[in-house]
């Protein structure tokens, strides 16, 4: 059983947040250990660097952008999966715009619409279109494993269940690691086959999981829930989750805009080869921060949530920013790169450099789950669209000025666009969120709180 305390009669104090948070932050990290584990196998298999540049820089950016309509369904079922008649409804959808997205996925790996927009929108070095679309095309199952798995943590995480999604993650390292072993001790097999392979088995093998260990939550307390006193209809929940939708989509856009943005810069091979290395790293420490977010949904309702949320958020990002500082300040960089990720010294000391202008990203992260997981309880969502858009405006102000003027190599600059526009995105997310903090402020214990899965009254 889920030793995660329950909260039905009881304040949220740190130690609740932190029980509650510290499966789903494993789960995040073992996901952030992801991108640095294929980049380091890929960097030791042939053709390393132009498969790392395909990875990095149009595979993966793109297969985010493709799911980002279901990429907020693990918020939206943390927040609506409060009994069986809504549930179906967030799965519903789950399965319409997975199934849409997979189409979609389909048609850019497949046909000739790769060429319009891998060649003719991100434009990468020539010899890198041949490996992106054969590591696009054997990312095809990608998107819809990610569909159903959120939708399935989400009603975990809303049981108080949150170490399943920890286990689940860690059975989707584990067959990571096996493809990357596979790979590496065969030896002669394109890194990019390798990479999007294992990436594609553990999402498949994540979602197997959560399908299996959901079955008893829905079983036992979402079937048996009192009905809402308003039902939950598909146009109220896309009133509710498109601006969601909209969140990631606007978002993962900036991700191919940065590629694109560093393919026309100095030095553009190099920096798209060690984009997703940098990357993999600012998001392993970021990944405790997004971990939060679920946690705020889940708990903003009971008594005393607000200020324990609140030094949770403010504790988390001075660890998290302090961490990386400490790796790009000393040896750890060095060991990081050039040893465990296993780049050349030039690729080394491009990273290094880069990693420079993403020191404050993690802590940004925490506070943007602190008031993103605010405006999701409320149904809130605009502000949330509103926050992205602009984190787009701004961090793409940075990367133009940085194509005209040509006098730094991409990398750097594309992580300061990225830190700047994610620190507008935070100070909009807060305008628009603290009124419903000052609102959801608890003066003293309810009389009664609601638990998560209200019961029915048995039938007589």
């Amino acid at each position: 059983m889920d030793s995660t305390p329950s909260v039905d009669s009881q304040g949220v104090t740190l130690r609740i947040v932190i029980r509650l948070w510290w499966p789903l932050a494993a789960s995040w990290l073992l996901m952030g250990f992801e991108l640095p584990a294929v980049s380091a196998v890929m960097a030791r298999l042939p053709h390393s660097t132009v498969s790392l540049a395909a990875y990095g820089g149009v595979v993966f950016p793109l297969a985010l952008l493709i799911e980002s309509p279901i990429i907020m369904l693990l918020s939206a079922s943390t927040a609506l999966s409060r009994d069986w008649q809504s549930y179906r409804v967030v799965r519903r959808y789950m399965y319409l715009a997975g199934g849409a997205t997979t189409l979609f996925h389909a048609l850019v790996a497949f046909t000739p619409l790769f060429d319009l927009v891998v060649g003719g929108l991100l434009h990468p070095p020539a010899e890198v279109l041949g490996p992106a679309r054969l590591g696009l095309q054997i990312m095809l199952p990608w998107t819809m494993s990610i569909a159903y798995r959120r939708t399935q943590q989400g009603v975990l995480i809303r049981a108080g269940r949150s170490r399943a999604v920890g286990i689940g993650t860690g059975i989707r390292l584990a067959a990571n690691c096996v493809v990357l072993a596979v790979g590496y001790y065969v030896g002669h097999v394109p890194g990019i086959v390798v990479g999007t392979l294992a990436v594609a088995a553990g999402v498949m093998s994540e979602a197997v999981y959560a399908g299996f260990t959901v079955q008893a939550v829905l079983r036992d307390q979402v079937r048996r829930a009192a009905p809402q006193a308003v039902p939950l209809t598909m146009p109220a929940f896309l009133k509710f989750f498109l601006p969601l939708a909209l969140t990631p989509l606007i978002l993962f856009l900036a991700m191919p805009i940065a590629s694109a943005a560093v393919s026309r810069m100095p030095r553009a091979l190099e920096c798209l080869a060690a984009f997703p290395v940098v990357s993999g790293l600012v998001f392993t420490l970021r990944s405790l921060g997004f971990a939060f977010n679920e946690v705020v949904v889940a708990l903003l309702e009971r008594p005393g949530a607000v200020p324990a949320l609140r030094r949770f958020a403010v504790g988390l990002a001075l660890a998290t920013t302090g961490a990386l500082t400490a790796v790009a300040l000393t040896p750890l960089a060095h060991l990081w790169f050039s040893h465990i990720s296993a780049l050349p010294p030039a690729l080394g000391e491009l990273a290094r450099a880069g990693l420079g202008g993403a020191l404050l990203m993690p802590a940004f992260s925490a506070l943007q789950s602190l008031y993103q997981g605010t405006l999701v309880h409320v149904r809130s969502t605009r502000g949330i669209t509103e926050s992205v858009v602009a984190y787009l405006a701004v961090s793409s102000m940075l990367l133009a000025a940085g194509v005209v003027t040509q006098r730094f190599a991409g990398l750097p600059v594309a992580m300061a666009a990225m830190s700047v526009g994610t620190a507008a995105q935070v100070l909009w997310l807060r305008a628009r969120a603290r009124p419903h903090l000052r609102g959801l402020q608890w003066k003293g214990p309810p009389a009664e709180v609601l638990p998560l899965f209200p019961a029915q009254a048995p039938d007589v």
